[in-house]
Formats: C-alpha cells, sequence, structure tokens
C-alpha cells in the first residue's frame, strides 16, 4: 500500500488518570503510514481511552502523540482530520444514507456537485451503491456498519479510528465483516487504529496488534508471533485458547516436577513464576512411543467432545490434570479418535513450547 496520504502516529510517555485510576501508564508507541494497528485487551485495560486521546476527546495528563511528526495534543478533535467509526455508528435516522455519507464533506464547505459524486464513490466502496435514497432505519446491521465506514472515509482522512465497530453484530455477519474491513484497508490510502476485547477479530484483521494490560502495552507485533511467541502470561492467556501449568526456571533451564522442558523459544527473564503454556491445537497424538526431543505429557481419555470443525478431546495427565487437545475433524475422521478411559501418547513439540514469565519487568 502506498504511503503518499496515510500518516505515521506516534506516541511517547502518554499518561492519563482517573483519580487514583491509572487508565493510562506512560504508554509509548509508534505506528506506521498505512499501518492496521488493532488496541485489543480485556474491558477496562485502557484500550479505549488511548483511542479517546488519539482523537481528542481525552485529554492526556502527560506525554505526546503526534501525526505525522505535528503535535497534536492541544488540537481540538474537530481539526485533527480524523475519520472515526463508533461502536453505535452514530448515524442520522433523519437523513438518507447518502446525506449521512456526505455529511462531512458538508460541514467542510465542499459544494454539493462534489458531495454527491464523493458519497456515491463511498457507497461504491462499501458495496452500497444503490442505497443512497434509503432511511438509515430501512437498512440491516451489516449495512449500517457500512454507511458508518463510508461516511469515515469519504473525506480521505489520513488517519481514521475505529472503536468496537463489529461488536452489535451477529457472529457470522462480525465475521463475514472482518474479511470485508480487512479488504477495504488495501484500498484505502490511511492509517487506521481499531479497537476491540475480541482477539479472533484482531488476529484476522491487523498488521500488529498491541495488546494492552491495566493501562499498559503488554507486548505488541504481528498476530503470528503474538501467539506463536508471547511475551507475559497474560499474552498469552488472552491469546488463543491454552492451558497453563506453573513450572520452576533455573538459569535458563526449565522443569516440570524435576523433567527437563525441553524447547526452541528462549526463556524470557520476568517477575514471578514462569508458566508452560499448551496450546490445544499444537499437542500430537501418538499412537506408539512419545519422541525423545518432544515433552511427554500422555494420559488417559477423560471425555471427548465433538465441536463441528474440531473434537476436543480432554486428556487427564496424572500430573498437570486436565490438558485440552483439540483434533481437527477431518483429521479425527481419517484416523480415528481414541474411546473414553483409553491411555494415549501426547506430546508436544520443541517448536510448540511456549514458557512464559508471570509479569515482564
Amino acid at each position: 500500500m502506498s504511503s503518499s496520504k496515510s500518516l505515521p502516529i506516534d506516541i511517547s510517555n502518554l499518561s492519563k488518570s482517573y483519580g487514583l485510576v491509572k487508565a493510562l501508564d506512560d504508554v509509548s508507541l509508534n505506528i506506521s503510514a498505512g499501518e492496521f494497528l488493532t488496541l485489543l485487551g480485556p474491558s477496562g485495560s485502557g484500550k479505549t481511552t488511548l483511542l479517546m486521546a488519539l482523537a481528542g476527546f481525552v485529554r492526556p495528563n502527560s506525554g505526546s502523540i503526534q501525526f505525522g511528526g505535528q503535535e497534536v495534543i492541544a488540537t481540538p478533535p474537530h481539526e485533527r482530520g480524523l475519520g472515526m467509526v463508533f461502536q453505535s455508528y452514530a448515524l442520522f435516522p433523519f437523513m438518507t444514507v447518502a446525506e449521512n455519507v456526505a455529511y462531512p464533506l458538508k460541514v467542510r464547505g465542499v459544494s454539493k456537485s462534489d458531495q454527491k459524486i464523493r458519497a456515491e464513490r463511498a457507497l461504491e466502496t462499501v458495496q452500497l451503491g444503490e442505497y443512497g435514497d434509503r432511511r438509515i432505519t430501512q437498512l440491516s446491521g451489516g449495512q449500517r456498519q457500512r454507511v458508518a465506514l463510508a461516511r469515515a472515509m469519504v473525506f480521505e482522512p489520513q488517519i481514521i479510528l475505529m472503536d468496537e465497530p463489529l461488536s452489535a453484530l451477529d457472529k457470522k455477519l462480525r465475521e463475514h465483516m472482518q474479511i470485508e474491513l480487512k479488504a477495504l484497508h488495501q484500498k484505502l490510502d490511511a492509517t487506521v487504529v481499531y479497537v476491540t476485547h475480541d482477539q479472533r477479530e484482531a488476529l484476522t484483521m491487523s498488521d500488529r496488534i498491541a495488546v494492552v494490560n491495566h493501562g499498559r502495552i503488554e507486548q505488541i507485533d504481528t498476530p503470528e508471533k503474538l501467539y506463536r511467541q508471547p511475551k507475559s502470561f497474560f499474552v498469552a492467556d488472552f491469546i488463543g485458547e491454552s492451558v497453563s501449568v506453573p513450572i520452576d526456571v533455573e538459569n535458563n533451564s526449565a522443569k516440570l516436577n524435576g523433567r527437563k522442558i525441553i524447547s526452541n523459544q528462549s526463556i524470557i527473564q520476568g517477575s514471578g513464576k514462569h508458566h508452560l503454556v499448551i496450546r490445544p491445537e499444537l499437542l500430537e497424538v501418538i499412537s506408539g512411543a512419545i519422541p525423545k526431543k518432544s515433552n511427554d505429557l500422555s494420559g488417559k481419555v477423560h471425555d471427548i467432545i465433538y465441536q463441528g470443525d474440531s473434537v476436543l478431546v480432554i486428556v487427564q495427565n496424572k500430573k498437570l490434570g486436565l490438558i485440552n487437545v483439540r483434533v481437527p475433524a477431518n483429521r479425527a475422521g481419517q484416523t480415528g479418535l481414541p474411546s473414553r478411559g483409553e491411555k494415549i501418547g501426547l506430546a508436544l513439540h520443541p517448536e510448540d513450547t511456549i514458557i512464559v514469565p508471570e509479569h515482564l519487568l
């Protein structure tokens, strides 16, 4: 994507407190021009406060925000030139679809003829070219979301902020719109900052993800690195499905119940205990002996649960307790499944073995 119009965002040492509560705690973050960056975290983590600070609706206590090298901390929201998409869409019910989309152009003094042309172009981009004369109340949830997107991009902003815009949609439509938004970003010459608490949504759409927790960024990385190489227990636990087990780490060596854990990843230093993080889909059910260079998590089948696209096999390990193993349904059909009570070999390979500290230093 070209970055001739999109702007980089540089956030330095940003803090915001509400009484004794630190909503943002010395946050620093650099977002490249044209990047799709997602702020991901649970409710109350500070992700929305950070987005509202970028928008100008929240004034930080300290720190710096720069768009394209220009400081904007003191710039009012309406002068920041941002496109915004809200969770509620914030559409005007008394206006037509085209009038809603053209509104940012109207307040900027664009001529009526240009308003019409550019609104039509924006609606075509979101596949609503024939809906301009309709009322908002005549649209479905997914269509309203597209209108909000068209309105946010109609004046060709260099930065677009999105605050959980898909959260009100049902699961099937939400997943469809994730793919549409990702494709739309490829067409736009804009930097996008997106807020969500939905980890799958973030993994699907983002160039990079910043995981926010207690007002701080725990880790910022590509979706694959966040999933496969988390740097803290919070990130490992929040991103994806997992089972975690406290382990002992000494001299860069990890042990579980006195047995060495084999991992290709270097052990990250931190405070508190370390954890072995086990992803259910990365475990391999083995009929014979466990390979010597893998970690043996064998046990007895406690339960088998069919879940459509996969089968969840719950294994009782004598030392670790219950471990979830996720087997794709097609593979389960080809190889067959073990029976309840059957002893099975379970291998966790070194390249899939994740060890993280309780807290980052």
